[in-house]
């Protein structure tokens, strides 16, 4: 598999957690999916590096092992690599959406992924908006019917939008009315709060994409002498 696939898995990934947006099991299935070809893109840009810059690592390849074996063979361009690497990774993470996905990936190497739950919020998105949980019965992990997502965003409706208006009113931006309120799977991440998980992860595509972008400028930056 090579990064342009895992990228096109991504991109997939995520039309399918939108499609299926709130079901939690369905969004927690192909987000699992989402987060796996991250971490898997990642790799990928060190077996490129492992492979260019004539390393030869044996086993699986992640940044970790690259390190160590730069270090071995005192390869000072693999080093400058991982280095500028580490970097710009930090760089492209200092935003909170593609912080979350840092954290979520690290999450999911030991294999706890966030619990999905069901919010509320405005179709349309203001800085420090609020989302409100709201609990509907399932039935093996999914949602038993449209009919009582809808009635239990009804029956939630009034309270979050005085809430909501209450705090827009105060900083001179839109009403919310009852029809510009959508229903749409979260997660919680200590530190960050609720992150929806369909913006997060369209936000996070194009950091992926620079990453990779970047990483094979200053491979082949690194590699033109030889």
């Amino acid at each position: 598999m090579d990064i342009e696939e895992t990228i096109k898995n991504c991109e997939i990934y995520l039309k399918q957690i939108n499609q299926y947006d709130p079901d939690p099991y369905y969004v927690n299935y192909f987000f699992t999916k989402f987060i796996e070809s991250v971490i898997k893109t990642f790799d990928i840009i060190f077996e490129e590096a492992d492979r260019d810059f004539g390393l030869f690592i044996s086993g699986k390849i992640s940044q970790k092992e690259f390190d160590k074996k730069a270090i071995t063979k005192n390869d000072q361009n693999a080093i400058k690599f991982s280095e500028w690497y580490l970097m710009k990774f930090t760089e492209e993470h200092e935003k909170p959406y593609p912080n979350v996905i840092k954290k979520i990936c690290q999450l999911k190497k030991i294999d706890k992924l966030p619990e999905i739950k069901i919010m509320i919020r405005a179709s349309d998105r203001y800085k420090d908006d609020i989302s409100q949980q709201i609990k509907v019965n399932l039935s093996n992990e999914k949602l038993r019917s449209k009919k009582e997502l809808d009635v239990e965003i009804k029956r939630q409706l009034p309270i979050f939008l005085e809430i909501i208006n209450h705090k827009r009113n105060m900083k001179n931006e839109p009403k919310v009315e009852e029809n510009q309120v959508i229903a749409s799977a979260f997660v919680d991440i200590e530190e960050c709060g609720n992150i929806e998980v369909a913006y997060a992860s369209e936000i996070y595509i194009p950091v992926m994409k620079r990453l990779v972008e970047e990483s094979r400028k200053k491979i082949k930056e690194l590699t033109a002498w030889n």
